[in-house]
């Protein structure tokens, strides 16, 4: 293990190549098969990226112990069952929440969209939103403000390591056929700024995951709760620019106004907690 301590004194971005190299040997063989045999391709990505994700997990107590010598590198990214990052994840997860539907009432007040009953058991979409809101948002943060950013800090300013953290967020969103990126690409100063506003969440909450966590989920779960209960109509006079493109309310100009807001009330607590490091 002598051989793999010299990992930490290689600069970041390669260690970060050799993360993502290691990481793809292990998954690589068991998620290819299980694409080839499974035919239901929503059962078999929902099989591979589970098995991603935990080989990313198990990668990262081998990784923190051997390379940084630190065996619970989760608890440095901010990951800890505390009381204050429960509470953190609570207020997130409502302050994400509450974001999204008063955006959709300020689109009802400004007759761009129409509130309709939902054809389905409302209750039933919102906890499955809410289940699903909570895995994708710890797996990314875990991700994205947990590894990446802890990586980028050991070699760089807090500075600079907030802007290469929330670009490489929007840019991984963006992982998909040319076409569709010109299409969707409207979307990715909201997703830069979301980079930024969690980050910020992180810092303000002194290294806590909890608040970046929720806040993520709160997002996801709004629109899950409306896009998938058939909640509104939209009006067809009006732009997909200033609606959201692919009915992802962030993802117009009215969103990223909001999500403006939430990313200043975020630094502003950042900057009282943590002033030095902005």
């Amino acid at each position: 293990m002598l051989t793999v301590r010299y990992v930490a004194s290689y600069p970041a971005p390669l260690r970060l190549v050799i993360f993502l190299f290691i990481l793809a040997g292990l998954w690589l063989p068991l998620a290819l098969p299980i694409s080839l045999v499974i035919s239901d391709r929503n059962l078999a990505t929902i099989l591979t990226m589970g098995l991603l994700f935990l080989d990313f997990l198990l990668l990262l107590q081998f990784w923190g112990k051997n390379v940084y010598q630190q065996p619970q590198l989760l608890k440095t990214y901010g990951l800890e069952a505390t009381l204050q990052n429960s509470k953190d994840l609570l207020i997130g997860l409502l302050i994400g929440w509450l974001l999204v539907f008063s955006l959709f009432f300020l689109q009802r007040i400004l007759g761009w969209i129409e509130w309709q009953p939902s054809p389905h058991f409302l209750p039933k979409i919102a906890l499955e939103g809410l289940l699903s809101a909570l895995g994708i948002s710890f797996a990314e943060e875990l991700v994205f403000r947990g590894w990446l950013l802890d990586e980028l800090q050991r070699d760089y300013s807090r500075h600079t390591s907030l802007w290469v953290n929330a670009a490489i967020f929007a840019i991984a969103h963006f992982l998909k056929p040319p076409s569709e990126i010109l299409r969707t690409f409207i979307t990715f100063p909201a997703l830069f700024l979301l980079g930024l506003t969690l980050v910020w969440a992180k810092r303000g909450r002194l290294g806590l995951l909890g608040l970046p966590i929720g806040l993520h989920a709160g997002l996801v779960w709004g629109y899950y709760i409306i896009n998938i209960g058939h909640l509104v109509q939209y009006s067809p006079k009006v732009p997909q620019w200033l609606t959201g493109i692919d009915r992802n309310p962030l993802a117009s100009l009215t969103g990223l106004l909001f999500l403006s807001a939430l990313a200043l009330f975020m630094y502003k607590l950042a900057r009282q907690n943590q002033p030095s490091t902005l």
